[in-house]
Parts: C-alpha cells; structure tokens; sequence
C-alpha cells in the first residue's frame, strides 16, 4: 500500500519529468520552443543508450537552445551509466535555464549518486527560497527533498541541525510520512545518545514500515540502555527480518543508514546470539 502511495506521489509532483505538454508553448507565443518540444518528444520511442535517443535531443536543441527539458533528458544516460561529469555539465544548463524546475533534481542527484553533501544543500536551499510551497519529493519518491536535506546535514557532521531539520519536516500539516524517515530520525537520536526519543522514533518507524534495519538500531538503542532482554530481542528481530528481505533498498545506491547482514551477525556475536 505505502509503495502505491508512493506511485500516485510521483505522478503528481512532477518528479518523474514526464514528456512536457508541447501545446503549452504554443500557446504561450513560444514557437521554437513548441518545435523543439515537439522533437523532444520523439525520443521517447528510443532506448536512453542509443544514439538516435540522443541525436533527437541534439536536433531539438538544435532548434531552440534554450530548451532546459533536453538538456535534462540527455543526462539520463550519463547519469545511469557513472559519467557524472557530463551529466553535472548538463543539468547545468537544464539549471541555469529553469533552476526551479531543476534544483530539486540535481539536489537530489548530488546527494544520492554522489553523496555530495554540501552541493546538494546548496541546490535544495536556493529551491526552497524561491518556492513558495513545499518543494516535494527525491526522483525515487522514497524522501521529500527536505528529509534528503537533513541527511546531508548528517553527511556533513552536523547532527543537530540534521535532528532540527528532519523533526521540522515530519511536524509539517500534510507531510507524506516516507518509506525511512523516522528510521533515520532514530538513527540521528541514537548517535546523540538520546536513547528514550530513538525508541520512541523506531517505534513509529515499525508503525509505517517494518524493517531489520530498524529493529537492529532498536536493539543498539536498547543496548545504550542497558537493557539486555530487549536487546536481545530487537537483535534476533532484526536477523528475522533480513532473512526474510526486509530492509532498505535502493536499485541505484546503498541508503545512508542501511543496515547489512555482517552487521548484524557482528553484533549478534557480540550478544552471544546464535544466528
């Protein structure tokens, strides 16, 4: 069910950069853009890696230079295949000519593909000055872009300011509660050694999405408490749950936060568990 929320999210918010509606140029009196729209659009009938998919948004630029939708649409390929350089160099133009279109993508992009952590805060604050609602989700749709911005904040070391601007996001009217965000809430408490407030947040996490990753840091919670049977417990949950395929995921990238199986046989050794 959350994963098909997820998928109406992404239809609306306009983060899939569908094909633009072509008639909305024309209409507006911008008829080179309509032509390169137009030309754009072909390139949906080819695969991203092939060479006609990225001569059709040659010609389109051909047409009208100014068209940031083609620039965007040719970095798929570089972006997919690891040349970020290329791809940076053309979301640079998609950016500079319709940064509020484009900031939150690349924002998110430096965060999840390159893990650069102060680029993308960059790119998410200058977004959120100059919108005046919310500024929606990551491409994935598994975070709004303000989760992401937080967990940069953790990159970077500062985990208060992470714990500030995640717990304000969470408390805003009509957030979409994600697949991980109070996981990730838990985690930032944990590492600040605010025991009680991490067990509160992995207790809302398993509400949204039962996970071994959450379960294993509900144990280390528990741990910091010296508590030994809970510890225990949330430990062989955790093992459970992994066993059973029940932790992060991403088809691209490891999530910050992830949880893998040596970890939890490291620490179930260190339990004296047997697994």
């Amino acid at each position: 069910m959350k994963q098909f929320l997820y998928l109406i999210i992404l239809v609306h918010t306009g983060f899939t950069f569908a094909q633009p509606v072509c008639s909305v140029y024309k209409s507006n009196g911008e008829l080179s853009k309509y032509q390169a729209c137009v030309k754009a659009n072909e390139a949906g009938n080819y695969y991203q890696f092939t060479k006609e998919y990225q001569e059709i948004l040659d010609e389109a630029l051909a047409i009208d230079s100014t068209y940031a939708y083609a620039y965007q649409a040719k970095g798929y390929a570089y972006l997919k295949s690891g040349d970020f350089i290329i791809w940076m160099q053309l979301m640079n133009k998609a950016v500079a000519l319709e940064p509020k279109m484009y900031l939150g993508y690349r924002g998110w992009c430096r965060y999840q593909f390159f893990r650069d952590y102060k680029g993308a805060i960059s790119d998410l604050e200058q977004l959120e000055a100059m919108s005046k609602g919310d500024i929606g989700f990551g491409q994935n749709g598994d975070y709004h872009l303000n989760i992401a911005k937080a967990l940069c904040y953790k990159g970077i070391g500062d985990l208060e300011k992470a714990i500030s601007v995640l717990e304000n996001q969470l408390q805003r009217e009509g957030h979409f509660v994600g697949l991980y965000d109070y996981l990730h809430l838990g985690v930032l408490y944990l590492e600040t050694a605010q025991y009680d407030k991490a067990i509160h947040a992995f207790e809302r996490q398993d509400k949204e999405n039962s996970l071994a990753d959450n379960d294993f840091y509900y144990a280390l919670a528990y741990k910091g408490l010296n508590d030994n049977v809970n510890y225990k417990s949330y430990l062989s949950s955790a093992w459970s749950l992994y066993q059973n395929r029940r932790h992060m995921f991403d088809p691209y990238t490891h999530q910050m936060d992830r949880v893998f199986k040596n970890d939890i046989m490291q620490e179930m050794d260190i339990a004296g568990l047997v697994y």
